[in-house]
């Protein structure tokens, strides 16, 4: 131990840590500083928190686990405005006779800020600091963010038909190279990237130009791929072939292409999605909801494709809730294979952490719990009848421990969340907006229409 470091900013001290990296994973008692954003350093022991100066603030994580914030690696945060709007449909259903009619109708740049705003909120709540975003009016989410303090990927959206901010598609490319211009560097929170919506939404041209735009800015590119058997279907009709094959001859598949859902896959696909390095966003709960189907994540780890958690939008989920998705991803593959051990509480825990830094090329920076990354951090407690007694803290966060178990949430070395409060939003005010929102839908007849009973 240093006897003598610069004071730091903020000093966590006491409970359990989980760094999410090597060598030494767990550490009891620790004692971590924060300084000017990032992990400045961490020892263990019970040393007195005044050995290192007067911190301007000392958090106290007896009885906490102290963990890594979790990525949410893919979600569409203003479909909050939607949530509830129409379940119980198949995907092309739930899409094209209710969830695009909606969006053409009340998506707008408040209604996208609003939204993201609560989905925000509903993200640190539960233990979210970095979220991968794809949505119309992309920019607003981004001010929401930065507003809130939440760290995140923001990609501007492109689909083959009129949406609420582009009447057409001509002038994709510098719709794509404007966005990423706006958004480079304009804030540390905040990475921009574009989205693609499908294969089947977005002709070969339309993939190509926005691929093209993200490889020369160097920014992620997102799609949706092979997320039901209707898709996997209208793709071999349209263009004689397979999704992924599709993708690759359009020359997509790289280390900067994030694939979401990506269920109805055979090996040959899986593997050229591994030669691609292509990273893929698992979505289960939202799968499972959707009758979409079962990832084949086990199949993915073992061709070592980098595979992280997303919630995917309320739309579809119905909430953000990392903490379920871990829970749900780790069942779900027990179930479908008949094999208790085929994914592991430890690497669903890796998944929502390191793994989902690895997804959106941000594991330099966030994910895991070591000296000179950014202070993203979040405090469980697990002094509750459901976590007690604890004694394997992978297996309680994945098969007990819920987001409404996170206490404190910091991001960037910023404090947004103290004893389950919320510091930079106004919850109340957001919440009555989104109602208001909602009542102009069920006033429009889009509550009926979408057969709720």
């Amino acid at each position: 131990m240093n006897s003598l470091k610069e004071t730091p900013d903020i000093l966590i001290t006491g409970g359990t840590l989980l760094t999410m990296a090597p060598p030494e994973e767990i550490v009891e008692d620790p004692v971590i500083g924060i300084r000017d954003g990032k992990i400045d350093f961490i020892e263990k022991g019970k040393i007195p928190a005044g050995h290192y100066g007067a911190a301007r603030e000392i958090i106290d994580a007896s009885g906490c686990i102290v963990m890594p914030g979790l990525v949410n690696v893919h979600t569409h945060l203003a479909m909050t405005c939607f949530r509830g709007l129409a379940d119980d449909l198949p995907l092309m259903t739930w899409l094209n006779d209710h969830i695009f009619p909606a969006e053409a109708r009340f998506i707008n740049r408040r209604t996208v800020y609003v939204g993201a705003m609560l989905a925000i909120a509903e993200m640190i709540l539960s233990g979210t600091t970095t979220f991968c975003d794809g949505y119309f009016f992309e920019g607003e989410v981004g001010r929401a963010a930065i507003a809130a303090g939440m760290r995140g990927v923001i990609a501007q959206g492109f689909i083959d038909f009129p949406t609420p901010n582009q009447p057409g598609h001509s002038e994709n490319a510098a719709i794509a190279e404007r966005f990423v211009e706006r958004w480079h560097d304009r804030s540390p929170l905040i990475t921009p990237a574009l989205v693609c919506h499908s294969p089947y939404t977005c002709s070969p041209d339309t993939l190509r130009i926005v691929k093209d735009v993200a490889r020369r800015a160097g920014v992620t590119f997102q799609i949706h791929l092979a997320e039901t058997r209707e898709e996997v279907r209208l793709i071999r009709e349209r263009y004689g072939k397979k999704s992924v094959q599709h993708l690759h001859d359009l020359d997509l598949l790289d280390q900067n292409t994030i694939a979401a859902h990506c269920i109805w896959l055979d090996g040959g696909e899986l593997d050229l999605l591994a030669a691609g390095r292509v990273k893929v966003a698992h979505d289960p709960e939202s799968n499972m909801k959707l009758g979409a189907g079962v990832a084949p994540v086990p199949e993915m780890l073992r061709r070592g494709i980098d595979v992280g958690l997303g919630t995917d939008g309320c739309a579809s989920n119905n909430d953000l809730d990392l903490f379920g998705e871990m829970g749900m991803a780790a069942r779900l593959q027990k179930v479908f294979s008949g094999d208790p051990t085929a994914l592991t509480a430890k690497r669903v825990v890796e998944m929502a952490t390191i793994g989902g830094a690895r997804v959106l090329g941000m594991a330099d920076r966030i994910g895991s719990i070591a000296p000179g990354k950014e202070a993203d951090i979040i405090l469980v407690d697990m002094r509750k009848p459901h976590l007690t007694p604890l004694y394997r803290p992978f297996s309680h966060l994945v098969y007990a421990a819920r987001g409404a178990d996170v206490v404190t949430s910091i991001i960037g070395g910023r404090i947004v969340m103290k004893e389950r409060r919320l510091l930079q939003i106004e919850l109340t005010a957001v919440m009555e907006e989104v109602r208001r929102i909602a009542d102009r839908i069920i006033e429009a007849g889009f509550h009926h229409n979408a057969g709720r009973l």
